[in-house]
């Protein structure tokens, strides 16, 4: 068993030390390899997770507009605040938002759906606001 699976913290803290030192030939190439594509996938599902919060709760506003507390507006926009900041922080991702709010936006029409104890067929199948209206700019 590779120290990769038998110790996850203490091959991280190994890899970053041999790295800081330049001692690549220590260096599980695979496994760094592995880890650091995983960082892309996780930083992916949560935009697209911020999203689907967000998209229920445009959701939510648009077809039961006389049940609309004010604490919807404030998830709306801490949402859109957080999604900049992480979008700002991976512009790779940002030039994929129309692809990660369709992506999430299926999940919420299902999501907005169970919440609202409508019939999801209510909600169209696919996202109907600009990228722009999603995010608020």
């Amino acid at each position: 068993m590779r120290a990769y699976e038998q110790d996850y913290a203490g091959w991280a803290e190994d890899t970053a030390k041999a790295i800081e030192e330049g001692r690549w030939s220590e260096i599980d190439r695979e496994a760094l390899a592995d880890e650091v594509l995983s960082l892309s996938r996780s930083d992916r599902w949560a935009i697209v997770s911020m999203l689907e919060v967000l998209l229920v709760h445009l959701l939510k506003c648009q077809h039961q507009p006389g049940q609309k507390p004010g604490s919807w507006d404030n998830t709306i926009a801490v949402h859109r605040l957080n999604l900049a900041r992480r979008l700002d922080d991976s512009p790779s991702l940002r030039a994929r938002s129309a692809e990660l709010i369709a992506d999430a936006y299926k999940t919420a029409r299902l999501e907005s759906a169970t919440q609202t104890r409508l019939k999801v067929s209510t909600f169209p199948e696919t996202c109907e606001w600009s990228v722009e209206e999603v995010l608020g700019h």
